[in-house]
């Protein structure tokens, strides 16, 4: 059995608790450096990487614009080729269709595939409570899996573990799951991986239901493509008798063509690499060929709430390559399972507030795990503008509150806030509003600005007690404007400005 998500703190009381951990900020920045330097110089490698990138982002677009369209075409292509197709509005619905048609088969032992969709509606705890075990067969997922934990990466999810760590848990736990660890088991990665095959290896023979997700879906073909580097997905993919992958309807792209993009911008995004050293595609069932039955599970589970969102829905364009995750100054301190989620990172800051409604105290405060630095644009292969999704769910917060998803809708309830922020506010909104006070204001802050506290006392205190108060400068820029260019308004003039 794996941890749970259910009953997570909001993202400050989490993250105070995580920042204080010296190991696990260790852990993080080695990891995280590491990767992200690998792939600074792999993207370096194109010199068409932005093209690329631009491309990537205008397919997904074009497709979340038409995505009943794509996803119809989808499923009649993997009927057609012998498949079936199962619709899940919520977690709770593709539970239950994974667990039945697991019960169909006779069978207690399940094989999977590394799956940020069965992370994210809880699949395996479901099983659980219907007497399946599901083993998971991705190293980093078995190394979660075996130590009762939380995936913490979207790529490597035990990146808050180290060597030594790892050894700890495959010495203390294989034998609980079956295959003991080696004798003498050390910290080194080949043993480790050696443990892990040799652990998993008669599952992967005798299992005869594999579970999966998928990184992409053809609707012209009704293909599924899995890219991963360890193997262990075409074992799964390919050896059980009954194959069945779920998957968030955003997975669509329209045709083969598409997909060629996406195959360059993953691999060096994610791992560094020019391509995976396994890409696994499926279409439908064969004869002699792979598993006999396959099932595709759509995931719906809030996406289509947030692709009704017009600022919002660019998050559905994410490839899970985890890119941002590794430049994140925040998530470099606070660690993944800060943000209470699958979706950890900036990714995660703007799509499970999405996904689950602004439905409380954990998804209202996501939006503000964060910096505002750009750093996550700026890596981004599809180009999705983290920060504007932000300052965006910012504003629904602020102007709508905590919200309840009820069926297909998200309730909001009215914003609540602090009192002293709200007043701050409405006296910064009525300066403004009064251009002769508001100047008069920044002169009396300049003029007395040696006498300005680098904390706020009272109830500014919660807000200032973890960054200082910016520096007043000596003038204003008005001031500054009117002493050196000699104008009387203090205003620019036309050509000095907006060229307008």
């Amino acid at each position: 059995m794996t941890g749970t998500y259910l009953g997570m703190p909001a993202f400050p009381r989490a993250a105070a608790g995580s920042t204080r951990d010296a190991r696990l900020r260790a852990n993080l920045t080695h990891a995280t450096h590491t990767i992200r330097d690998k792939r600074a110089r792999a993207v370096a490698e194109l010199d068409d990487w932005a093209q690329l990138r631009a491309a990537g982002a205008a397919v997904k677009d074009r497709t979340l614009l038409r995505l009943d369209r794509y996803l119809e075409q989808l499923e009649a292509a993997v009927v057609a080729a012998g498949g079936r197709v199962h619709w899940a509005a919520d977690a709770a619905e593709a539970n239950r269709i994974v667990t039945e048609l697991v019960r169909e088969t006779g069978e207690r032992e399940v094989v999977k595939v590394k799956s940020m969709a069965t992370q994210e509606i809880g699949l395996n705890e479901a099983l659980e409570q219907a007497g399946i075990r599901a083993y998971e067969t991705d190293l980093a997922e078995l190394i979660v899996q075996l130590g009762e934990d939380l995936p913490s990466h979207i790529l490597v999810p035990a990146i808050h573990r180290n060597r030594a760590e790892i050894r700890d848990i495959f010495r203390r736990e294989m034998g609980r799951w079956g295959r003991p660890a080696p004798e003498g088991l050390s910290d080194a990665p080949a043993e480790l991986a050696e443990a892990a095959r040799l652990h998993l290896r008669e599952k992967f023979l005798a299992a005869k239901v594999g579970i999966s997700g998928a990184n992409f879906m053809v609707a012209e073909t009704g293909t599924l493509v899995v890219v991963e580097s360890e193997g262990n997905g075409r074992m799964c993919l390919t050896l059980p008798e009954t194959l069945i992958s779920v998957v968030g309807i955003e997975k669509v792209v329209p045709t083969w063509q598409d997909l060629e993009i996406f195959l360059q911008l993953l691999p060096r995004s994610s791992t560094a690499e020019r391509m995976n050293p396994y890409t696994s595609t499926w279409t439908g069932t064969v004869d002699g060929d792979g598993p006999r039955t396959f099932h595709l599970v759509l995931l719906d589970n809030g996406r289509t709430d947030t692709l009704a969102d017009s600022v919002g829905r660019q998050a559905l364009r994410c490839i899970r390559c985890s890119a941002c995750l590794n430049v994140c100054p925040v998530y470099e301190r606070a660690g993944g399972h800060a943000y209470g989620s699958p979706y950890p990172g900036p990714i995660g800051a703007i799509l499970t507030p999405q996904l689950r409604g602004l439905a409380g105290p954990l998804e209202e405060s996501l939006p503000y795990a964060s910096s505002l630095c750009g750093a996550c644009y700026e890596v981004c292969p599809v180009a999705i503008d983290i920060p504007e999704v932000l300052v965006h769910l910012r504003e629904r917060v602020v102007e709508g509150g905590p919200g309840v998803r009820r069926g297909a809708r998200v309730v909001l309830k009215p914003a609540k806030g602090h009192a002293a922020e709200r007043a701050a506010m409405r006296a910064a909104a009525w300066a403004f509003d009064h251009p002769g006070v508001l100047r008069r204001g920044m002169r009396l802050a300049a003029r007395t600005r040696g006498l300005h506290p680098r904390r706020l006392p009272g109830p500014g205190r919660a807000w200032s007690q973890d960054r200082d108060l910016p520096v007043v400068p000596p003038e204003s820029f008005r001031d500054w404007w009117r002493r050196t260019r000699g104008g009387s308004s203090g205003q620019p003039s036309r050509g000095e400005g907006d060229a307008g």
